[in-house]
């Protein structure tokens, strides 16, 4: 897998601003896992941490899901890795993990934020509510939010990556 990263166009609108900006993101996270088996996806690289690139894969498909179907749209298919019981099962891995399995669903979150997000513009309220304050979100809100929670991820990645391999790069 080569993955190629592209920022958005610096005199994009305000939409495509924030919709490159996520992407470039998502991209990143995909980037910073390339090349690696699934052993090393589900190394924890920095004891004690379990954080390892495979759990943050699985876990911004949770991250995804919840945002643009659970808040965004009102749909709860549930949760897809963690339990009631296993708050943080996302990060909890076994060697039957596997990339092919966590990519795909990941991919197809990443399709339904999509189309969900194609339904609202900018400034439209969410059908979900904020749990502490009860209130919608806009889907600006959503949008940054998610290039924020990537971006704190991502460089979570760059030194999970550069611990297993050396490897490094924005």
């Amino acid at each position: 897998m080569t993955m190629e990263r592209s920022e958005p166009a610096i005199d994009a609108g305000e939409r495509a601003m924030l919709e490159g900006w996520l992407d470039y993101h998502r991209e990143t996270l995909a980037w910073k896992c390339q090349d690696l088996d699934d052993a090393q996806l589900r190394t924890a690289a920095v004891p004690p941490s379990e954080l390892s690139l495979l759990g943050l894969v699985r876990h911004m498909a949770e991250v995804e899901r919840s945002w643009f179907r659970k808040v965004l749209v009102g749909d709860d298919p549930g949760p897809i890795y963690y339990s009631d019981e296993d708050r943080d099962g996302e990060f909890h891995l076994t060697e039957k993990d596997t990339w092919e399995e966590a990519y795909g669903t990941w991919q197809r979150e990443i399709g339904a934020a999509r189309r969900n997000a194609a339904r609202f513009a900018l400034d439209d309220l969410s059908d979900g509510r904020s749990r502490s304050t009860d209130k919608p979100f806009n889907l600006r809100w959503i949008y940054t939010h998610m290039i924020e929670e990537y971006a704190r991820h991502n460089g979570h990645a760059d030194l999970i990556r550069e611990r297993i391999d050396g490897v490094t790069g924005d």
